[in-house]
């Protein structure tokens, strides 16, 4: 993949997520805000005050993702954003870890 591919897939994957929150906020008993921080990285905050992040990295060609449970490393398979460590899809992996967060269900697939 190259510079191009991964810009414009990860550009995709993260205004996917923010759809996906921005539905959560309207349908959700999750108190979940967000927010585009400078560099492109979405700050996504929890009533607790706790913290997830997901940022690209560019020279890796991965989307990340810190969260209280740890740091997680996403890369394109050809069809789907996997979590180097276990394989897991990205949109369920951080509705996973954003339901742990809010202590509520959140639903971000």
């Amino acid at each position: 993949m190259n510079d191009k591919e991964f810009s414009g897939l990860a550009d995709a994957v993260m205004a996917r997520i923010e759809a996906a929150l921005e539905k959560t906020a309207e349908t959700s008993a999750a108190d979940v805000d967000f927010e585009r921080a400078a560099g492109g990285v979405l700050e996504i905050e929890f009533a607790d005050g706790g913290k997830m992040i997901v940022n690209r990295h560019d020279v890796a060609r991965e989307i990340w993702v810190a969260a209280r449970a740890g740091g997680f490393h996403f890369r394109w398979d050809g069809r789907d954003w996997r979590d180097t460590r276990d394989g897991g899809e990205l949109l369920a992996k951080l509705s996973e870890l954003a339901s742990q967060q809010a202590g509520a269900p959140v639903h971000l697939t």
